[in-house]
Parts: C-alpha cells; sequence; structure tokens
C-alpha cells in the first residue's frame, strides 16, 4: 500500500500470543494491482475496492500517485472456502470517474454509506481550499438508498463532511444507530483518528465525536469496524506493541461506551507491513482483512481468515464442606450464557472436567441430593489450552443435620409429658416435616429413637421410651410412609443430653429436655453416594 496521503486514507494509503488464533490465506480474486477493503452484503456477497477495471473501462486514466487506474467498488459471490467469486461492478450510480472505497450497508440492505472522492452534483470534484491539503479533492462520506428496482439513488454527502478535511471508512454498530469513520478533522489526536456519530431516529445525525486517547493516537488510526458482539475493531501505526506499520488492534465497547484496552491480534493477521479493513461475518468467527505483505498478489490484497478455535479446561471435583470427603454421583452442569451447554455425574472420584471456550462467561451450578446447591460464575481469559482448576464443597441441606457420629433430621425436639407416651400437638408440627422429608427422599431409612429423663428404673424407662418411639412411628406410616422405611428404638435414659443423671438435681425444664425423639438416618451412605 502506497504511502500517500490521499490513498492513507484511501485507505489506507498506503506475535504476541504464544500460539496463532487464525489460519489466513491470500485469494485468487487479488490482482496485481490494489484490492481491499470487503463489506459483506448479506451472508454470501462481499463488496470491495479495487484499482482493477472489468466490464466497463473509463478510457485509460490512472491515478497519478501510483499509477493504477481508479478506485472502484466491486461484488462478488463468497464460497465456503472463502473464495470471492464472480465479480462484476457493484453500482454505476456509486461507481463515477473518481475514487470510491470501503461502504456499510445497513442490514435491510436499503441504505448504503460509502467512500469517495468529493465532488458536487455534476460530478465535478471539489477541491480543499485551505489546509496541509490545500488543492487535493479529499474523500469524503456519502449516503445513498434503494430504489425499488434494485438501483441505488439519492447519494447525499454527510452532513459532516467539509472540503477541508477527509471522511471515509464507515461501520455501522449492530444496532445501526451509531455511524463510526475514520477522519483527519481539526482537533484529532494524530494525522487520522476514529470518530462515532449518533443516527438519530428520524434519520438526523449527532455531532461527531472522537473516540479519545485510548484509541487515537498522534499516526494513524482507521478503517473501524464494529461486530455484532460490540467489539471495535480498527487499524493502527500508534498503538504499542505494533509488528510493523499498520496493525489490526480490537477494543471491547463497555458501559457508557468506554474502550477497554485495545489489544494487538498478532500474527498471521499482523505483519510486518500494512494490515488492514478487517471485517466479519455476522455471528462467525470467519472474514476478511487486507494486506500488502510481502508474498501477495500485487499492492494490496485481500485475505480470508478463520478462527481458530480457543479453548480451555475447565476442571474440579465436589467434596463434602464438613469433611473434605469425595461426594460422588453429584451432578454438574455448565451454562454459557444463560443457556445450559453440558452436564455430567462425578464418578467415584467427585471429579469433572469440561472444554469451555475462551473470552466467555459461564456458570456451573454443583447439586447432589441432601446437599445444597453451589454456584459459581467465572469468565475464560483469551489464552488458548489453559487449565483452570475450581473445587466445589457442598453443605448438607439444613433438612440434615450432623450430631456426632450421627445424621438425623433437622427438626425442633419432639417433647413428651412426664410419663406420657401421647403425641402433644406442638409435636405434630415436627412430625410433619419428618412426613414431607420422607417422600421428598424415599430412599431414606429411619429410626425413631424415643429417650426418658434419668427419674424411675431403668426398665420402667426402656419401656416408656419404646412406647413414645411407637406412638411416633406409628403417627408417621398412618401419613403414607412406609413401614419399612422407619422404625422404633427406646433408649430410655441411656443418651441423657444433660448432666441429669439419677441422683442429680435437676429442674423440670432440664428433664423435659431429655424426654425427646430423635429421627436418625440408618443409611447414611446414600448421602456420601
Amino acid at each position: 500500500m502506497k504511502k500517500i496521503t490521499l490513498l492513507v486514507f484511501l485507505f489506507s494509503l498506503n506475535s504476541f500470543g504464544q500460539e496463532e488464533n487464525y489460519s489466513v490465506k491470500n485469494l485468487d480474486v487479488n490482482t496485481e494491482y490494489s484490492d481491499f477493503g470487503t463489506t459483506f452484503m448479506g451472508d454470501s456477497t462481499v463488496i470491495y475496492a479495487s484499482t482493477k477495471k472489468i466490464s466497463r473501462t473509463i478510457g485509460k486514466r490512472v491515478w497519478k500517485q501510483n499509477m493504477q487506474p481508479y478506485l472502484e467498488l466491486y461484488s462478488g459471490k463468497t464460497s465456503s472456502d472463502g473464495a470471492i467469486n464472480d465479480s462484476e461492478n457493484f453500482s454505476d450510480k456509486i461507481n463515477t470517474r473518481y475514487h470510491e472505497s470501503n461502504l456499510a450497508l445497513t442490514k435491510d440492505l436499503k441504505t448504503v454509506y460509502f467512500s469517495a472522492n468529493n465532488y458536487n452534483q455534476e460530478k465535478k470534484l471539489k477541491r480543499a481550499k485551505e489546509g496541509k491539503d490545500k488543492g487535493w479533492a479529499l474523500i469524503q462520506l456519502y449516503k445513498g438508498t434503494v430504489e425499488d428496482n434494485g438501483e441505488w439513488s439519492n447519494i447525499t454527502p454527510m452532513p459532516f463532511n467539509n472540503d477541508n478535511y477527509q471522511t471515509g471508512h464507515p461501520s455501522l454498530n449492530d444496532a445501526e444507530n451509531k455511524l463510526y469513520f475514520t477522519s483527519d478533522m481539526i482537533g484529532g489526536y494524530g494525522m487520522t483518528d476514529i470518530y462515532v456519530v449518533n443516527i438519530n431516529e428520524d434519520g438526523t445525525y449527532g455531532e461527531p465525536e472522537n473516540l479519545g486517547p485510548k484509541i487515537n493516537t498522534e499516526n494513524r488510526e482507521m478503517f473501524p469496524f464494529i461486530s455484532n458482539d460490540n467489539m471495535l475493531y480498527f487499524s493502527s501505526d500508534g498503538q504499542e506493541n505494533t509488528l510493523g506499520e499498520l496493525d489490526i488492534y480490537r477494543a471491547k465497547i463497555g458501559k457508557d461506551n468506554k474502550y477497554l484496552e485495545p489489544e494487538n491480534l498478532g500474527t498471521p493477521l499482523n505483519s510486518a507491513k500494512d494490515d488492514f479493513g478487517i471485517t466479519y461475518r455476522s455471528g462467525k468467527k470467519i472474514g476478511y482483512f487486507s494486506s500488502n505483505r510481502d508474498g501477495g498478489k500485487g499492492d494490496d490484497d485481500i485475505y480470508y481468515f478463520e478462527e481458530l478455535l480457543c479453548s480451555q479446561i475447565f476442571q474440579g471435583t465436589v467434596r463434602d464442606k464438613k469433611n473434605n470427603a469425595l461426594l460422588p454421583q453429584s451432578y454438574v452442569f455448565l451454562y454459557k450464557d444463560g443457556e445450559k451447554v453440558e452436564s455430567l455425574v462425578v464418578g467415584n472420584d467427585a471429579s469433572f472436567k469440561f472444554v469451555v471456550d475462551c473470552d466467555s462467561a459461564y456458570k456451573v451450578i454443583v447439586e447432589k441430593e441432601y446437599f445444597t446447591q453451589e454456584l459459581k460464575e467465572f469468565k475464560t481469559s483469551d489464552q488458548r489450552g489453559l487449565q483452570v482448576d475450581l473445587n466445589f464443597h457442598l453443605k448438607i441441606k439444613e433438612e440434615f443435620v450432623e450430631v456426632g457420629e450421627k445424621t438425623v433430621i433437622n427438626i425442633n425436639p419432639i417433647y413428651f409429658d412426664l410419663n406420657k407416651s401421647n403425641i402433644r400437638p406442638d409435636a405434630i408440627l415436627e412430625l410433619i416435616k419428618v412426613i414431607n422429608i420422607m417422600k421428598k427422599y424415599p430412599k431414606l431409612i429411619i429410626e425413631g429413637g424415643s429417650h426418658t429423663d434419668s427419674r424411675a428404673s431403668h426398665s420402667y424407662n426402656e419401656a416408656l421410651s419404646l412406647r413414645r418411639a411407637n406412638s411416633t412411628v406409628d403417627y408417621i406410616i398412618s401419613n403414607g410412609i412406609d413401614s419399612n422405611r422407619i422404625f422404633a428404638k427406646g433408649y430410655g435414659e441411656l443418651q441423657l443430653v444433660n448432666g441429669c443423671a439419677k441422683g442429680v438435681k435437676c429442674s423440670e425444664e432440664e428433664h423435659q429436655l431429655n424426654r425427646r425423639t430423635e429421627f436418625v438416618i440408618k443409611n447414611p451412605e446414600i448421602i456420601k453416594k
């Protein structure tokens, strides 16, 4: 690409990662001339600029700066391998005897923005009357709309054009309410800067805004492209970490239209020469860019690229939060952008592993019966092959509690009156909880163990506790629980919860604490499976 003032603008007038993230190839559509500046028109057509002349010839006019014909816009059909075939002139209404290059189209293909020499309604050149480019017919932005017959019409200059500075390289954001472009207007940061202008609902335009010093430098920033995931791509020879002349960068557009730190896309997209004009097919990881790198067919060439799959490994284990024991048979669910993309049940080693995309937001949910769910969110980096370790520690559900070596149903104590075994009204509320838990977890086997205080004889207390246990178990069975899943046991005064043993003086309230029934899980191993 020749380093000439007009073509710097005309576009363009003229490894940082350990692994390459793209595959690129030169295309047969390229000629010995300058071919560059692609834009998708739907999914199967590409518009590009070239100084070749096909189908129609306007004399032998050449641009004296590079002795090539003037740039025109062409359309070609794309194939699955990225080739551009069957090229033809894009539009006789848009192509003139002067330069045309770099366009942007609305999704409905009814509005076009494009770059061309500054001319009046009679298609006569208008030249700068002042400034550094005095006497030159500069590049300007134009807008056109399509007629019912498919022809472009109503071609008008953009309201922020000026005879004394250049505007070009249009790109629309996905919402089509912002137009990005390149300009060397007064007040910028460097030779050429990237600007954005709001497109109002009534079709008018706001005031152009410079993207600021994080994007623009004292040198050249140009060829903006906004992807449908709100990423700004552009070329620069003034940013840090350049590989040569113009390099392709990207910067995420964040909240309040703030731009994150630009990232050089590295080789093979960038080279020691000019690399510019990247464009993606909507929703795909493929597209085109232009370069005058060594090994091409002509001045500037069009290259097809595909993003190589960038993936990472997300792995970990599921353990019991209390004792760090492995929890096999846990369910692990992987979500991306709110959609479940994968799930698995961990084996005896309680481990899991997922292959995830780089630079993506994920959520992992881990569940196991009898345990509380745990959720973790994370965002992967753009480093291919990274291994991320993230372990989960689940807490046993509040429906259960571990008392010493026992796992019991977590309810309020069921108490009995002195020497009584009948179910009190306050106990019924707790027994209903037990019934609901046993219905919820049909594999549970429960022991209803009852206890007495230390008063009376051992044999009496043992018999009393068994009557109490039977009354609670009978109540549960009468409410739909299989008798094979719950049984009664009386412990008498053998398992006191306080120091109120025989001979020890205690209050009635202290003795009451020992007159209770507990529901112990007799097959706790199913919780840990």
